[in-house]
């Protein structure tokens, strides 16, 4: 992550009581995003970015406490406050999303639905 891409999102990352976010965090930051942009398992994350747990406990205790939600909120207002959000920005990658087992089995004409009831 570049300087300038750090310095937006600093101010939305939860600060300890103790002061300023140390170096680390950063670099913990870093790992969470190469965990998700590879798609590989938290054990796989490189030891640059700190040891895998503190990075996974590091993701877990922001994505329960809403820091996720709440930065990705702050980037789009900052974005629209440039004039730079737009629909056009917005896709979906096929390779990562899944149809759910049961869209292989969609009623055709002719064809009698394959769901079944289940309570």
């Amino acid at each position: 992550m570049t300087d300038a891409e750090w310095a937006l999102i600093e101010p939305h990352v939860p600060v300890a009581a103790t002061g300023p976010l140390p170096r680390r965090v950063r670099d913990q930051f870093n790992g969470i995003l190469w965990r998700f942009r590879t798609g590989s398992g938290w054990r796989d994350v490189p030891q640059r970015y700190g040891p895998w747990s503190t990075v996974y406990s590091l993701f877990n205790a922001w994505a329960k406490t809403g820091v996720f939600q709440a930065l990705m909120d702050a980037l789009i207002a900052e974005a629209a406050s440039r004039g730079q959000v737009g629909l056009e920005l917005v896709s979906v990658d096929s390779t990562i999303v899944r149809a759910h087992h049961e869209s292989a089995a969609w009623p055709s004409p002719g064809r009698p639905s394959m769901h079944w009831n289940r309570r």
